[in-house]
């Protein structure tokens, strides 16, 4: 079965803010074709039946087919909208497959190599540093090599990350604003308040003058490579992050209700998103004052995307097509199977990790062993930290993706609930 363990529990810490919080029961269920997918649309329904979440939406297909989006319930559990695949969900490191592949464009262009030195183009990486024992000190040692295009896509790098770092590297995350991605406008018990830094660059600045966690090609460890990539992105493309997805991969592709910022125009399709203490729901970012709606914050390629299901449905579709979309084509077909295949070095560790076992392309994770009951070899894709999974198959031929707002991750099986409902509706 395809795996959705990712990095939901980054995100909450205690149950205290959310005792404070209200949540109104109510909502409505809606549905459309089902095409085969009776025991998706069942699991969709109970979850709003047992008041698990107030909606849910799921997108399935075979192989390069129209998506069946399927769905029940409202926006919020204080909302009568029903949802549909124009609602907006925070996808959060589902953003991270749609960063690699923009980076595989630009592989593809001649701008960037995949062993090409991080440091050629944010010169604070030129001499990566590695630390001793986060634990104590910030101390650290060189690194034995430098740090690649191809270690930010699998994080094999050794890079940190606000919710994988410890002791003294973490307190530097926090104090640098070094965020993954924004939760609330709230405080949040658990997670350091940042300041997040004012533009992609500075991210890219700050952290390059921080020590890595490993030594690159060591170990795959969860960390801010894709962040540190839209910033590469940046510079190699010479055009701000979100302008080229829009150029090269939003526009073409007709994605429409993508963004890093949600405008203020388009807020009424964005679902609540809930914290869940003790099984009960607690709204933490509503669309009357959400975190995604805020101006100033800055376009983070690991986790600041919000995007409606028939959007991402079309980014898998592109992949399910192998780099192209009926007569559009994004990039080419050896480009798109590279960036699906496994790209870490031999000798990476992934024991006791989200990709145990398993391998890691261009921002997402890549079976390498065939599940009888489940995803084929081959199978790419990612999760979000509010719960959101997707992935493409081209061993069964199947893609599909799910969409719900919840943490922390472990409050709720959906990702493996709604992998099972898919696969065993085949």
């Amino acid at each position: 079965m395809f795996d959705a363990r990712v990095d939901r529990r980054q995100f909450l810490g205690s149950a205290a803010l959310f005792g404070a919080l209200a949540a109104t029961p109510g909502w409505a269920l809606a549905r459309m074709n089902r095409g085969g997918w009776d025991k998706v649309q069942a699991l969709l329904d109970d979850y709003v039946a047992t008041k698990k979440l107030p909606g849910l939406v799921g997108a399935v297909a075979r192989g390069t087919d129209d998506a069946d989006f399927l769905m029940s319930g409202t926006l919020a559990v204080d909302s009568k909208r029903a949802v549909d695949a124009d609602s907006l969900y925070r996808v959060y490191s589902m953003s991270k497959p749609i960063t690699g592949m923009a980076a595989m464009m630009l592989i593809e262009d001649g701008k960037l190599r995949l062993d090409q030195s991080v440091g050629d183009f944010l010169p604070g990486f030129a001499k990566p540093m590695v630390i001793i024992d986060q634990m104590k000190s910030l101390d650290a040692k060189p690194a034995s090599k430098p740090l690649t295009i191809r270690h930010l896509m699998t994080h094999s790098g050794g890079l940190g990350y606000i919710i994988t770092s410890k002791g003294e590297l973490l307190k530097e995350y926090a104090r640098l604003g070094l965020t993954g991605g924004p939760v609330s406008n709230k405080p949040v018990p658990g997670l350091p308040k940042v300041t997040p830094p004012p533009s992609l660059q500075e991210f890219g600045k700050r952290i390059s003058t921080l020590p890595l966690m490993y030594e690159p090609d060591t170990r795959w460890s969860y960390s801010a490579g894709l962040d540190v990539l839209g910033a590469v992105i940046e510079i190699a493309s010479g055009m701000p992050f979100e302008a080229f997805l829009q150029k090269r991969l939003f526009g073409p592709l007709g994605m429409t209700s993508s963004w890093f910022v949600v405008p203020q125009s388009q807020l009424s399709r964005l679902t609540t998103n809930y914290g869940i203490v003790g099984g009960k729901l607690f709204p933490i970012d509503p669309p009357t004052d959400s975190a995604f709606a805020d101006k100033s914050m800055i376009p983070l390629g690991g986790g600041g995307l919000v995007m409606s299901p028939r959007d991402y449905d079309r980014f898998l579709l592109m992949l399910a097509g192998k780099g192209k979309v009926g007569r559009t084509r994004v990039m080419k077909e050896e480009t798109a199977r590279l960036g699906m295949s496994n790209l870490l070095n031999p000798g990476v560790a992934t024991e006791n990790t989200y990709v145990t076992g398993q391998g890691f392309g261009a921002g997402g994770r890549v079976t390498l062993k065939d599940d009888p009951l489940g995803s084929g070899v081959g199978t790419f894709g990612w999760g979000g930290a509010a719960g959101t999974i997707a992935w493409v198959d081209p061993t069964r031929g199947i893609r599909a993706s799910g969409y719900v707002q919840y943490m922390p991750g472990e409050a709720l099986p959906f990702g493996k609930d709604f992998g099972k409902s898919v696969y065993t509706s085949l």
